[in-house]
């Protein structure tokens, strides 16, 4: 396999992608939303008035949307697993944390709770899994770490070659916040 170039940074919203992102950006390294690329290659639909979020036509965008530059690419978004990438980089956040972090962006009862329960249930995983996407995948805990640790976590991965026992092995491993 080629070394991995354009990583998926997912997880439920809350988990701290985009943090991880802008560090990752700071340090000269390509990044994309999944919403601006979205709105760029018009995948994106009308804000629901009741949550404030757009839909992304992430089946579309999928066949849109092409990198041709030779860099390192991070795609931010907890959508940016079912695009074309290389591999993925999938933040958890402990429940009590991510409910925290969602309340004080604002979120209201319904969405705080339906973000909490999909981390709880490791919804990110299942999509992973439901798709049978084969690439190399590192799980890490933001709720216990710094972001700048994370950041290192992160290019120490990418630096030893993303090493990873397969999706189905990561998986089983996988944190399990109902255990």
């Amino acid at each position: 396999m080629e070394s991995p170039r354009i990583f998926a940074v997912t997880g439920t919203p809350g988990c701290g992608k985009t943090t991880l992102c802008a560090l990752l950006g700071e340090q000269g390294y390509s990044v994309e939303s999944v919403i601006d690329l979205a709105a760029r290659f018009d995948c994106l639909g009308e804000e629901d008035v009741s949550d404030g979020a757009a839909p992304v036509d992430v089946h579309k965008l999928a066949d849109e949307w092409f990198d041709e530059s030779n860099d390192t690419m991070f795609v931010d978004g907890h959508l940016s697993h079912l695009l074309e990438i290389d591999a993925i980089v999938l933040i958890r956040c402990h429940p009590d944390h991510l409910k925290q972090r969602l309340e004080a962006r604002g979120y209201d009862e319904r969405k705080v709770q339906s973000n909490v329960e999909w981390e709880m249930i490791a919804g990110t995983w299942s999509e992973i899994l439901e798709f049978e996407l084969d690439v190399p995948i590192l799980e890490i805990d933001g709720s216990a770490t710094s972001d700048v640790e994370l950041m290192s976590e992160v290019l120490q991965w990418i630096e030893d070659g993303c090493p990873s026992d397969g999706v189905e092995a990561t998986a089983a491993e996988a944190i399990d916040w109902l255990a």
